[in-house]
């Protein structure tokens, strides 16, 4: 993990092992930055959709008992939004180097979208 201080916050850059070993032990929320449509298409099973021209930093849950971790496609995305919280006033926040490309790479398990009947499905990676 990489941490970087911006006044009195701390913004953490997450590698997709880190993220992954948090959300198996519930202890982040995710939260994905793509468009809908990329989501629609394949996403991490219990991300939450939040696209990048509809955020508002006041509108994130707190972050007492769970830190916010932001994704998107390749990372560029979710380090402008998680810069974006912080001087919106949230301390605690992190997004994962190399986004959804990066999670797929790693072999990790995500919904997908079966081309043969347009149904989600989930891929082990």
């Amino acid at each position: 993990m990489q941490s970087e201080t911006i006044g009195g916050a701390t913004f953490e850059t997450w590698t997709v092992e880190e993220v992954a070993e948090a959300w198996a032990r519930n202890e982040i929320v995710l939260i994905d930055v793509r468009t809908p449509q990329e989501y629609m298409f394949e996403h991490i099973e219990g991300a939450l959709l939040l696209p990048m021209p509809f955020f508002n930093a006041e509108k994130l849950p707190g972050q007492k008992d769970k830190r916010i971790v932001f994704h998107c496609g390749s990372g560029v995305r979710s380090e402008k939004i998680a810069r974006a919280a912080i001087e919106a006033g949230i301390d605690r926040i992190a997004h994962m180097k190399g986004g959804f490309g990066a999670w797929k790479e790693a072999k990790q398990p995500y919904i997908g979208t079966n081309m043969a009947t347009g149904a989600p499905t989930r891929v082990e990676g």
